[in-house]
């Protein structure tokens, strides 16, 4: 398996998300996804992406227990921000509250600390210095040791890197979503030396059989080639 370097985080080219062990792409086994998680560490990834939000907590454990006993061979990222407390989503990047996640994701995956740790969202109602600043205590505590944002725009990833380097930031980047190409991160990455990590890069199962159109609620993917999709099928 080839590297990539985020910042200066060495990580496997291709990582794995781990979201839909948990939720959103059909039925998902318990047994099955640590065979899988185990599967893909044998073939030489070492980037394994979960969240706090995905199953409420489940997929953070889910990843625990199966990578527990490899901590030294893995990069582990999680995310906090989207909070799930009811019926719709909503956003909290205040400092307090990225503790309070940092410490309940630790628990969940039994593990000392974070590799990368991201803003889930950016928190309008948040400085985002505010947010960085709190995660930067968190680097010196070492509870994580890399701070990432998620869907961020391009000025809030420079503020944000003034107050502490920013590792990687995770956008959707696929063949049907290319905003990045556009809206200034991938010139803004390329400047800060920050890593670009794309999540959904296989358009959200658009391109297989298992595909349903509620994948693809907030997708950025135009009208035009949604169109095609529809001709095609």
């Amino acid at each position: 398996m080839k590297t990539r370097q985020l910042g200066n985080l060495t990580v496997s080219a291709i990582g794995l998300g781990c979201m839909g062990m948990s939720e959103f792409y059909g039925k998902s086994d318990d047994k099955e996804s640590i065979e899988v998680l185990h599967q893909a560490l044998y073939s030489g990834i070492t980037l394994f992406d979960t969240a706090d939000a995905y199953g409420r907590g489940h997929n953070e454990e889910l990843v625990g227990k199966a990578l527990k006993s490899v901590r030294d061979k893995v990069i582990i990222a999680s995310k906090f921000g989207i909070v799930r407390d009811t019926e719709i989503p909503s956003i909290n990047a205040s400092p307090s509250y990225a503790r309070a996640c940092c410490e309940a994701s630790l628990k969940r995956l039994n593990m000392d600390y974070i590799d990368l740790y991201y803003l889930h969202r950016f928190d309008p109602h948040v400085p985002i210095e505010d947010t960085v600043g709190a995660l930067a205590e968190l680097v010196q505590e070492g509870k994580i040791r890399h701070i990432g944002l998620s869907e961020v725009p391009a000025d809030v990833l420079r503020r944000a890197h003034a107050v502490h380097p920013i590792t990687a930031i995770q956008s959707e980047y696929s063949l049907m979503s290319r905003l990045v190409e556009t809206n200034g991160i991938l010139q803004t990455c390329r400047e800060l030396n920050i890593g670009l990590v794309a999540y959904s890069p296989l358009c959200r199962a658009l391109l297989n059989d298992i595909f349903k159109i509620e994948n693809i609620q907030g997708a950025r993917y135009s009208p035009q080639l949604m169109q095609a999709y529809n001709m095609e099928k």
